[in-house]
């Protein structure tokens, strides 16, 4: 319906073009993948923050043997050296190769009942 001594209504979209929407967004995203790309030839195999992994890690598998042993032995065990054989025989897996020593903290850390030292984001 027109009224009469009214203007026109401006039904045109307002904002950037199609084509500087397409060429920031096709900007945004090649930054984005050289970012990544530059973090990956960093770190390659080994994450940011490893040391903090290493030690959680180790922390998780002590605690978890302190926590499904019923007698007791097995912390006991840990706790005289089973960190450190663990880490030797392998099994601390992937995460133990981070940082050897954090791994064996964390796991006498847990085995023991301790609370964690150095996790969160402020330590």
């Amino acid at each position: 319906m027109v009224l009469l001594g009214h203007p026109t209504v401006d039904v045109r979209p307002h904002g950037p073009s199609r084509r500087t929407l397409l060429l920031v967004l096709a900007s945004a995203g090649a930054v984005l993948l050289a970012g990544c790309w530059l973090v990956i030839q960093r770190h390659n195999e080994r994450p940011p923050w490893a040391q903090d992994i290493a030690y959680e890690a180790g922390f998780i598998q002590g605690n978890r043997i302190r926590q499904y042993d019923p007698t007791g032995r097995e912390a006991k065990n840990l706790l005289a050296g089973g960190c450190e054989r663990l880490r030797a025989a392998g099994r601390g897996g992937r995460k133990a190769t981070y940082d050897a020593g954090l791994w064996v903290t964390g796991c006498l850390d847990g085995a023991a009942g301790r609370p964690p030292e150095k996790q969160g984001m402020f330590h």
